[in-house]
């Protein structure tokens, strides 16, 4: 089908451009995340708040995210692609104007609920148009190869957005995302093929969207490694959240110097999810995510010894928690490609579904970070190294779920056989 769909759309045949407006779509949330928290410590001045409660409108982009994802699936599986990502992108490009004229935290906490749920569409749609378009056996290197498009937003947008509010002010950043969000919108509109016709007997009431989402649920090989690369985020999520007060704070380092480590540690995942390419062609998705998420764990372990013991600085820091991020270069490709192979029909509703999953849990984590108060980088080291265990024994679990499930099938399959013969 993905195959037929690729020959006879002849606006499909230009792989480049599809994966790079997907990728540039994918890459409107990190740009929305990363662009402004060097601005964290001058919107708390300016807000008179504490920075810590600055990370409650990350919070809320992440909540807003996480509900989002699961209004737009069904809308994607109902009316195609591009209805949908032409109405998200709309309420994106709007809340952005909105939190750029926020002048009090509650004012901005509300409008960036609003520009993720407007901004998720570009992070739903790109999953479920691969899953249209590519044959399954691409479509962990295809995620590869959008993480390389979306490696510009941590290293690019820390750096602008430090850039910006130091010459204009934090306003200005969340009119730079305005501008962004039209660019992607003309993409959408104007270059985008559409990869699946409306469904109009795919219903939006709520039983039968509930019904979808269990079917999806139900499902071993997805639970397991979309709650697996959903909890190993969320460590992701919860640097984001703690990162502006662990260097700028704690070690003093300037909003240049901070988007500098940013862009470091961005380059590292990006390097690993190329590098991830490479390994596929002679590994699994399995294999490589049963090795990533073991080295993950030492490396959450050890950032947590070291800073309970008080042995860390400023480089030491950075160097585990790059090498920590690093490993996401592997297991968000990987998961994401297990995780969708075996739907083709509700492609839409099990992509919303693994977004929401990663949304839901990087809202929590980043909620934690706020609401620790912290004063040292623990409660961020205990997160992260929390989150790569928990993800490593789901894996487990799930896996042995999975044989089992795939063994029962093969015994009742034989059964059946047995009884045609007869």
């Amino acid at each position: 089908m993905t195959n037929d769909l690729l020959t006879n759309n002849p606006e499909l045949k230009n792989r480049t451009v599809i994966i790079l407006i997907l990728g540039l779509l994918s890459a409107v949330g990190p740009f929305s995340i990363d662009m402004y928290l060097p601005g964290f410590p001058a919107m708390a001045k300016d807000l008179v708040v504490s920075v810590d409660v600055i990370s409650y409108s990350l919070a809320s982009f992440f909540v807003g995210v996480c509900i989002g994802q699961l209004l737009c699936g069904p809308l994607l599986d109902r009316y195609g692609r591009k209805k949908p990502l032409i109405s998200g992108m709309i309420l994106y490009i709007l809340a952005s104007v909105g939190c750029a004229f926020s002048n009090s935290i509650e004012m901005l906490i509300v409008f960036r609920f609003f520009q993720a749920l407007g901004g998720c569409v570009g992070m739903v749609a790109p999953r479920a148009v691969i899953r249209d378009v590519f044959p399954v056996e691409e479509n962990a290197k295809i995620f590869s190869l959008m993480i390389l498009i979306l490696g510009v937003a941590p290293i690019c947008a820390p750096t602008a957005g430090s850039f910006l509010i130091s010459q204009f002010g934090w306003h200005s950043v969340f009119l730079a995302l305005t501008a962004i969000g039209i660019i992607v919108l003309l993409l959408v509109i104007f270059r985008l093929p559409e990869s699946k016709q409306p469904d109009p007997g795919y219903s939006l009431k709520a039983k039968p969207i509930l019904k979808s989402f269990y079917s999806v649920l139900k499902v071993p090989q997805f639970y397991t490694y979309s709650l697996m690369g959903a909890i190993s985020a969320a460590g992701l999520f919860a640097y984001l959240a703690g990162s502006p007060f662990v260097f700028m704070e704690l070690y003093g380092t300037t909003e240049q110097q901070y988007g500098f480590i940013f862009a470091i540690i961005a380059a590292g995942l990006i390097l690993c999810s190329q590098l991830n390419n490479q390994l596929l062609k002679k590994y699994t998705s399995q294999q490589i995510t049963w090795v990533t998420l073991s080295v993950q764990t030492l490396v959450g372990i050890s950032l947590l010894i070291g800073t309970l013991l008080g042995w860390l600085n400023l480089y030491s820091t950075v160097a585990l928690i790059a090498l920590f991020l690093s490993c996401q270069g592997f297991a968000f490709p990987n998961s994401s490609a297990l995780s969708m192979a075996p739907f083709t029909k509700n492609a839409g509703t099990a992509s919303a579904l693994m977004g929401a999953m990663q949304m839901g849990f990087g809202a929590l984590a980043a909620a934690v970070i706020g609401l620790s108060n912290p004063t040292s980088a623990l409660p961020l080291a205990v997160i992260m190294a929390s989150c790569a265990f928990i993800a490593l024994l789901i894996l487990l679990l799930g896996t042995i779920k999975i044989k089992y499930q795939s063994r029962k099938a093969d015994v009742e399959e034989s059964a059946f056989d047995m009884l045609e013969k007869y």
